[in-house]
């Protein structure tokens, strides 16, 4: 794998603790949980290497990290009954690939309505973190 020094996924680094929490490790990614809480089980599904962009990953690999995305997303359903599933693949300014798995609920934020990045309202504590996450992490299949 090649690094990227200026990715906060490939070096690991504050910037990325700062936003998430690692979940687990799956196939071909690592599954975080975001801090900024405001969807309720927000995750993002991180591929493995520096990639840009989906059309860059040969077949195999492509299955295996949508397969990765379906795992979290199922966890996420069954863990908080979500009324819809988002899932967004921007990048503009983090080019490493990447999944927003973004629970919606009907009548809370920005249902029917495209998810805020970080809209910096709902921030847990450590053992509410790592209630989530366990919680997360018996429901990935």
């Amino acid at each position: 794998m090649e690094l990227n020094k200026n990715c906060m996924y490939c070096m690991e680094d504050e910037n990325r603790d700062n936003l998430m929490i690692e979940i687990c490790q799956l196939d071909v990614s690592t599954v975080f949980l975001f801090k900024e809480q405001t969807y309720t089980g927000r995750c993002n599904v991180v591929y493995k290497d520096h990639v840009k962009e989906l059309y860059q990953l040969e077949e195999q690999e492509l299955a295996a990290f949508m397969n990765d995305v379906k795992k979290v997303a199922a966890a996420i359903d069954k863990t908080y009954q979500p009324n819809k599933i988002n899932y967004g693949a921007y990048g503009d300014t983090m080019h490493h690939m990447h999944m927003h798995i973004v629970p919606k609920y009907e009548g809370k934020e920005n249902w029917g309505s495209t998810f805020e990045m970080n809209p910096s309202k709902t921030y847990l504590s450590d053992e509410e973190y790592k209630t989530m996450i366990e919680k997360i992490k018996k429901n990935i299949v």
